[in-house]
């Protein structure tokens, strides 16, 4: 291996490491409100009976906040470049989050978490495209694996640092690390497939209405944001509404939705590895998604039908939802590779985010259910609503392992 070779080799690794601590620090401050959401409502004056709503008020703030982001950063991503992004994302976060700690009342709360969603929206989609036209097409879904499996390991940071210190000591945290590791960014380089599509003046570069000018790409866009919408639905309302659900179910202990979010993504991290190598295994990431969206079914009926359950039985089960539904950074992969240089980041930052963005429908068809039936029905209605949509999205798209991504959309 010459020196040049070992040094291409060593700026991957620093990008792939430093793109994981990105998503590790952008997954921490993501979840934080969930993690946080009774301790900190009860000490800015939110009376019990109004936990619950006031939190989905918040959380799809946060939601909607990732959904302008995602546009936004997409855009400039294949406009400017994938490092500018990677840079003023961080930054809004974790300003924002510092701001965070400091709010008193549900609105101000609202509000913050709405611009921190702005900033959160940027991280993933930048780092996973940086990654995946950087590294060997036989072994990007190694790298987008390292990073959601180190990244996800953000929400054990939240939940455990959640648990023993305050709520706005945790907010503190988050933005702290964000603001730490624009230090190490410094040393990051630009995506050669950018720089060579950049060269191009007469492509059109990080055009959100080119994913609807064409019929068929427009539903290959839709199906890349649809097969990701149950690994929310978990997350966003099973997990994060479990002490509400495990009252429902007459569970024997108080279930804390902090404890659970840890699990699941501890679940979730441990599913990203696995779902990777199982990818890389059968040359296939369609496949492996489908055996793991299976896998959540199942694990979901588990839950809602776990009558009297203990806090110790609860753990167990977000430990295997969050695995089987850990092929977020599968489904990430998926879309980057299925669009062209041109706008490729702003498919990759805005597919996610507007899965994120998605629990906000699903919540209020979520309430439908709820006050129609009641809220373990209202569990299994909606999570067979976006299994088979996400299913169904999934056998729509082509497979795209080992494809070359050195292409332009025109």
């Amino acid at each position: 291996m010459d020196h040049q070779t070992k040094t291409n080799s060593r700026n991957v690794i620093f990008l792939v490491i430093v793109a994981a601590l990105g998503y590790f620090v952008d997954i921490y401050d993501l979840v934080l409100f969930s993690v946080v959401r009774v301790k900190s409502f009860t000490d800015i004056g939110v009376s019990a009976a109004h936990m619950r709503t006031e939190g989905e008020y918040v959380i799809n703030m946060q939601m909607f906040g990732l959904l302008l982001g995602g546009l936004l950063w997409g855009i400039i991503g294949d406009k400017f470049g994938r490092i500018k992004v990677l840079f003023g994302s961080i930054l809004m976060y974790s300003l924002a989050n510092i701001a965070n700690g400091f709010a008193t009342d549900v609105h101000s709360y609202a509000i913050i978490r709405f611009i921190a969603g702005i900033g959160l929206a940027g991280e993933l989609g930048a780092g996973i495209t940086l990654v995946t036209e950087t590294m060997d097409k036989e072994k990007r879904g190694y790298g987008t694996m390292v990073v959601a499996g180190i990244g996800l390991l953000g929400a054990a940071a939240a939940a455990t640092i959640g648990k023993h210190f305050t709520w706005q000591t945790s907010y503190f945290v988050g933005g702290g690390m964000g603001l730490l590791l624009l230090l190490l960014r410094v040393g990051t380089f630009e995506s050669g497939m950018f720089k060579h599509a950049e060269q191009d003046q007469e492509i059109s570069k990080g055009n959100f209405f080119m994913l609807f000018s064409d019929r068929k790409r427009f539903l290959k866009y839709l199906a890349c944001i649809c097969l990701g919408l149950p690994l929310w639905f978990i997350v966003g309302i099973l997990v994060t509404q479990s002490p509400e659900i495990g009252k429902a179910l007459g569970a024997k202990d108080a279930l804390n939705a902090g404890t659970g979010i840890m699990y699941t993504y501890f679940g979730i991290a441990i599913g990203d590895v696995v779902c990777g190598v199982l990818a890389q295994v059968l040359r296939s990431r369609k496949k492996t998604v489908l055996i793991f969206q299976s896998l959540s079914v199942i694990t979901v009926l588990v839950y809602l039908t776990s009558k009297g359950l203990t806090e110790s039985n609860f753990i167990l089960i977000c430990l295997f939802m969050g695995f089987a539904v850990g092929y977020w950074a599968t489904f990430v992969t998926i879309a980057a590779e299925q669009f062209g240089t041109n706008i490729r980041s702003t498919v990759t930052t805005t597919a996610p985010n507007f899965v994120r963005g998605a629990l906000i429908p699903i919540t209020f068809v979520f309430e439908f259910f709820v006050h129609r039936y009641n809220i373990v029905s209202a569990g299994f209605i909606v999570m067979g609503i976006v299994t088979v949509i996400a299913m169904v999205s999934v056998a729509y798209l082509k497979e795209s392992f080992n494809k070359d991504l050195n292409y332009l959309e025109h």
